[in-house]
């Protein structure tokens, strides 16, 4: 599965929370299922995600581990770091890693674990209750050299948001990525996870039940690989998902 990131709302304005946030995500994927020629992708991932701000900004990290009925068939990780650089935090420095593994008997999939590094800004906003958010990044992307691919250099645009209403029972969240890949049709690829949450917490005397369950969409352009290697198609991919928030 080429699952990627998953942002709460609470972590797209990371130069300006002031709490930490710790979360582990359960999704049963339907891409088996909808598309046949995605027949042999996982279809279970879990997703471990921290966030700490701090003086100087802020880090986040998250972890991907995907699961076929046997066991592990792979992982990928990112963690980034961010640097205030306004007096009201709102515009950072974004120093980022990306990359990981899979099963060695599905290297059609190891060329989009391509180890790579980001550096750029980026601009935050959120309202008063930071019940809405917002976050732009702008990034110089670089490619290292990792199974079949040679090293590259690239861009990458990225959008998160985050808006938790009616009285906080409900959350909309997510994420888009663009970025430049020479290899693909048109040179883009777009990879981006909106989700919707009903969080439990909010109903009255289940305040410390941290469980949230809901959806996730994984909607991919020239990313997801299929079972022939080929990756230059559309797909929307829904889960089934769980999280509990620490």
């Amino acid at each position: 599965m080429t699952k990627r990131k998953i942002w709460a709302a609470c972590f797209a304005v990371t130069a300006v929370l002031t709490a930490n946030a710790q979360n582990v995500q359960f999704h049963y994927d339907f891409g088996h299922a909808l598309y046949g020629s995605l027949t042999g992708r996982p279809n279970v991932t879990t997703t471990i995600e921290m966030f700490k701000p701090d003086d100087w900004g802020n880090t986040y990290f998250f972890t991907d581990i995907d699961y076929f009925s046997d066991g592990a068939a792979g992982a990928y990780w990112e963690i980034s770091r961010e640097f205030n650089i306004s007096s009201n935090k709102q515009w950072a420095l974004h120093a980022e890693y990306n990359g990981g593994m899979t099963s060695i008997e599905r290297t059609t999939i190891a060329s989009r674990f391509q180890h790579a590094a980001l550096a750029g800004g980026t601009w935050n906003w959120a309202n008063s209750d930071f019940t809405r958010t917002f976050s732009l990044q702008a990034l110089y992307k670089h490619y290292f050299h990792g199974f079949s691919r040679e090293a590259f250099e690239s861009f990458q645009a990225t959008a998160v948001w985050g808006d938790t209403f009616a009285h906080g029972m409900l959350t909309f969240s997510g994420y888009i990525d663009v970025w430049y890949d020479a290899t693909v049709n048109g040179s883009l690829i777009v990879s981006g996870e909106p989700q919707f949450w009903f969080n439990f917490n909010a109903l009255k005397g289940c305040e410390k039940i941290k469980l949230s369950v809901g959806t996730e969409v994984e909607i991919s352009n020239n990313f997801v690989v299929d079972d022939k290697g080929r990756d230059n198609r559309f797909y929307a991919i829904p889960t089934m998902a769980a999280k509990w928030t620490f």
